[in-house]
């Protein structure tokens, strides 16, 4: 392989000044830039990174893990991350722990052994000793899309309490009384959040009952599933309005109810989480509780960057949106 070397010597200068232009090109004179990199661009020279990072103790990588990579409210959130990434020269990496704790404990470990600059992480459960390890190994640590319990992390979040009171609010408004909010497990801090606002909407209203029917994911085949175990009812006993507890879960719900002749808005109203694209693309176009997902991103890195500039002198920071809810055809009878 081609070594800093051989670069050296192909344009006349010495070691450290092929450093220079690698690391620090504002050091260096234009054209001995011009001519240095001619030198890597002919011999084909490939910078070891991997050396790099071992000498500066942490690499120009971020990691995100997330929930369920998937969903594209995720994948909007890891574009924004990388946009505002990208700009201090970062790249992310992405882990999906598919909802599960091994597997986030399994990135994490990679991580570490990679030695990131930090991590972006949407946990799985509400305990977080596995984060606080990170953290106390010198590798700064963000929450996105929730909060902790205890405010001991940075974080970047929707006020979903509000949002699923928003949702149910109003679905209560449009005249339904018999609710069912669709989603789970309710260990996901989000899930439980919306399911939380949901009840206190209902609770809010006389006559209003809500019912939880909870799911193992949060996927659109789990959403098909779930809307099957309700739409065998009599149609006076089955609920004539669904809070989703995010996108995917709706679209299945909507297509069981589609296939089953119970026909949206009318039979039965449809509100979902995220608003994702999909949302306003489906057969019925979908009301949703639409979250910034790309600015979640964005500000997780700019949290994370603050973080490790300032070392342990760093207070965490939990910044909070309000979600938006968006009225679509799935609630609109008109």
């Amino acid at each position: 392989m081609v070594s800093v070397r051989d670069v050296a010597i192909a344009a006349g200068v010495s070691v450290g000044t092929v450093s220079n232009v690698l690391n620090r090109p504002d050091r260096v004179a234009p054209a001995t830039v011009e001519r240095v990199n001619a030198a890597i661009a002919e011999l084909g020279f490939v910078r070891n990174d991997a050396a790099r990072q071992l000498r500066a103790g942490r690499s120009r990588s971020i990691g995100l893990i997330v929930l369920d990579v998937g969903n594209p409210f995720f994948t909007e959130v890891a574009r924004g991350a990388e946009k505002r990434a990208a700009e201090d020269g970062f790249s992310v990496l992405v882990g999906n722990s598919d909802e599960s704790t091994p597997r986030e404990s399994g990135y994490l470990d990679l991580f570490e052994e990679q030695r990131v600059h930090g991590v972006l992480i949407s946990p799985v459960a509400d305990d977080l000793p596995r984060l606080r390890k990170t953290r106390e190994r010198g590798i700064p640590v963000v929450l996105v899309d929730r909060e902790a319990p205890d405010h001991s992390f940075s974080s970047v979040a929707v006020d979903d309490v509000a949002g699923g009171k928003t949702a149910v609010e109003h679905l209560i408004d449009i005249g339904r009384k018999r609710i069912a909010f669709v989603g789970g497990p309710d260990s996901i801090r989000q899930v439980a959040d919306r399911l939380a606002g949901a009840r206190i909407a209902a609770s809010e209203r006389a006559g209003v009952a809500l019912e939880y029917i909870p799911t193992s994911s949060l996927t659109v085949r789990a959403g098909v599933q779930a809307a099957k175990t309700f739409l065998e009812r009599d149609a006076s006993q089955r609920p004539d309005a669904v809070f989703a507890a995010n996108d995917l879960i709706s679209i299945g719900v909507l297509q069981a109810a589609m296939l089953a002749g119970v026909r949206p808005p009318h039979d039965l109203a449809i509100v979902g989480y995220d608003d994702i694209d999909f949302a306003a693309t489906a057969t019925v176009p979908l009301t949703s509780m639409r979250q910034p997902a790309a600015l979640i991103g964005h500000t997780a890195v700019d949290l994370l960057l603050a973080q490790a500039e300032q070392g342990e002198g760093f207070e965490p920071k939990q910044v909070v949106y309000q979600p938006e809810l968006v009225v679509r055809q799935s609630t609109a009878l008109d």
